[in-house]
């Protein structure tokens, strides 16, 4: 159950990141999440998961930086590998970035990750791990259930019109009403 959460909060928390990079870099995609409904991207939540699984037991900060790196940015080519060989969608895109691998993960945003990762263990993951643990089991199956529907509505959207943009309610009212 704390998995869930865990992965849930990173989700979101991803979200709002995405939100700030877009409107810093003035991103011409707006929409930055990976469901229909929720405000969530599941590679944050994934790659959160694996460095708490994995390297948060680390004691020095700079090994769980370099760890956390590493693991983000594997959860973060295999993610994209699957949206673009299941869906048919890329969400993002690095070959206009400097050390970039088939544009799914790049040199400069695996330091980004190592260090984000590194410091959300030692500072938020505390923090946070008491009040995920105490929610209850209602409140889960509530959220799973939410999670699986919208995920299978966004997959159906997606596999239809591999077009990210219309996972924004506004752009995709707009082109159901071109239809």
């Amino acid at each position: 159950m704390i998995w869930f959460w865990t992965f849930i909060f990173y989700s979101l928390a991803g979200y709002g990141l995405e939100k700030l990079y877009a409107f810093a870099v003035r991103a011409r995609h707006r929409v930055r999440k990976c469901f229909l409904l929720l405000p969530l991207c599941p590679v944050y939540g994934l790659a959160m998961v694996a460095v708490l699984r994995l390297a948060g037991d680390t004691e020095s900060f700079w090994q769980l930086a370099l760890y956390g790196g590493i693991l983000c940015t594997a959860v973060e080519y295999a993610v994209h590998f699957l949206y673009e060989k299941c869906l048919g969608v890329l969400f993002w895109d690095y070959s206009g970035t400097h050390l970039d691998l088939h544009r799914r993960i790049c040199f400069p945003f695996a330091v980004a990750w190592g260090l984000l990762s590194a410091l959300a263990v030692r500072l938020v993951q505390p923090r946070i791990a008491p009040v995920l643990a105490s929610i209850s089991p209602e409140a889960t199956l509530a959220a799973v259930l939410l999670l699986m529907a919208d995920s299978f509505f966004t997959v159906r959207l997606l596999r239809r019109s591999h077009n990210i943009d219309l996972l924004g309610l506004k752009n995709l009212w707009a082109e159901l009403h071109q239809i």
